[in-house]
């Protein structure tokens, strides 16, 4: 069954994270229940979206007391949204990374992000899952203007030691039958089912002791020992440690200055005849601002999605969401030809990215016990996965001198100003 507006009812309008219906499986039941008192563990981690799933699955791995609160069921919001595009790249390219960050740096965090997509394939393999995961490349297209950037970006990655070739006009139409002024062409990304996944991980850790809590947290309170939650049915979690995993509804005292809130739309039509798909199920984007990006589903699917703009509101997103689903099937029909484009479900969703095009992940600056991972712009769950790494590191009293790369009260990108 999919996954549609219907699974969370009707929620306030600033908090409607997700609209429309999208193609994910429901994935494996998961069970949850409401406190019946008060109750202590060592880390309440709020949210049981992918994020928060694979926070509770390496807390509960490393033998922590672990309870997920979230006042829907699990996945059913951000990570329903999500088009499970697993890349590595960022949204912010290496090259434009190296001005503002140095290029060993941005090199660093390149490779990072390159890591975290092959671990995640390592451990969904080793734990068994079944989410549709599958390794893929990335096809990132030049825009209508030319090649130069590209080529820029094709040597930076090669410098860094990152996969990539340069494909010319003639050879990414004689390969994926596209017509463009050219691409890099990149093994190392990956495709998943991501409601699947995520309550896979969140069974997972329920099997190892994790309480899957369904209410909401009203308040937060801490001090320099532990951190209060008052939950809306009237009950409290005291917890040694919070992680705060909420997609991207960010609690108010959270307020970065480099984070912002975008919405996309999105769509996925019918299964179509294979012939109709392109060559090799690249997941595919453009070096554009907003840029294209579509994949394809092991079901015959085309995803694709885009139109991003800087609107939190979602009565707007609603409005705008024909004219926007118009405008990706227009621009899909341009690239690729030879669909039927049959839409079967539309969705719009809130996301968060930032300045500089790095997530927000560690500790919420003045509150010592709380931890939170936000701000993943186009790499959802790869970000979610190193997250949930370095936030249980971090709760383990293990430092690293890089996770202060993406520290949360962070300075913004010197080209920023």
């Amino acid at each position: 069954m999919p996954i549609d507006e219907a699974d969370h009812g009707p929620l306030p309008a600033q908090r409607e994270l997700r609209s429309g219906s999208s193609p994910w499986s429901v994935g494996p039941p998961v069970r949850s229940v409401s406190l019946k008192k008060s109750t202590r563990c060592e880390v309440a981690v709020v949210g049981s979206g992918i994020t928060g799933s694979l926070c509770a699955e390496a807390l509960t791995g490393a033998g922590k007391s672990v309870i997920v609160v979230d006042r829907l069921p699990p996945g059913t919001l951000s990570t329903a949204a999500s088009t499970s595009m697993l890349l590595w790249e960022l949204d912010t390219s290496l090259a434009e990374l190296s001005a503002s960050h140095g290029f060993d740096k941005a090199a660093r965090l390149y490779k990072r992000s390159f890591a975290a997509v092959e671990e995640l394939g390592k451990f969904i393999a080793a734990n068994g899952i079944e989410c549709g995961f599958a390794a893929r490349p990335s096809l990132y297209l030049a825009d209508e203007g030319g090649t130069a950037d590209l080529a820029a970006e094709e040597t930076a990655r090669r410098r860094a030691g990152l996969p990539g070739e340069l494909l010319s006009a003639a050879a990414l139409e004689r390969r994926f039958r596209m017509r463009r002024p050219g691409a890099i062409l990149s093994s190392g990304a990956a495709e998943a089912d991501p409601l699947c996944l995520a309550r896979s991980v969140l069974a997972a850790a329920a099997e190892r002791g994790a309480l899957v809590v369904r209410d909401e947290v009203i308040s937060y309170a801490w001090d320099a020992h532990a951190a209060h939650l008052e939950l809306a049915e009237g009950r409290e979690i005291e917890a040694g440690h919070v992680i705060l995993a909420t997609g991207y509804d960010m609690p108010d005292f959270l307020d970065p200055p480099i984070h912002r809130v975008q919405s996309t739309w999105c769509f996925a039509t019918a299964p179509e005849r294979t012939e109709r798909l392109w060559p090799e199920h690249a997941l595919v984007w453009e070096a554009a601002d907003p840029y294209l990006y579509a994949r394809t589903t092991p079901a015959g699917r085309i995803i694709a999605g885009g139109e991003d703009e800087p609107i939190a509101d979602a009565g707007q997103r609603r409005e705008m969401s024909p004219e926007k689903i118009e405008r990706l099937l227009a621009k899909m029909r341009k690239l690729w030809p030879e669909a039927d484009y049959a839409v079967e479900h539309a969705w719009s969703a809130a996301f968060g990215t930032t300045e500089d095009g790095l997530p927000l992940i560690g500790r919420v600056p003045g509150a010592p016990r709380l931890l939170a991972a936000y701000g993943y712009g186009g790499n959802g769950i790869t970000f979610s996965f190193l997250a949930s790494r370095i936030l249980a590191a971090m709760i383990d009293g293990e430092g690293r001198a890089w996770f202060d790369d993406f520290a949360i009260d962070r300075d913004p990108p010197p080209s920023a100003g």
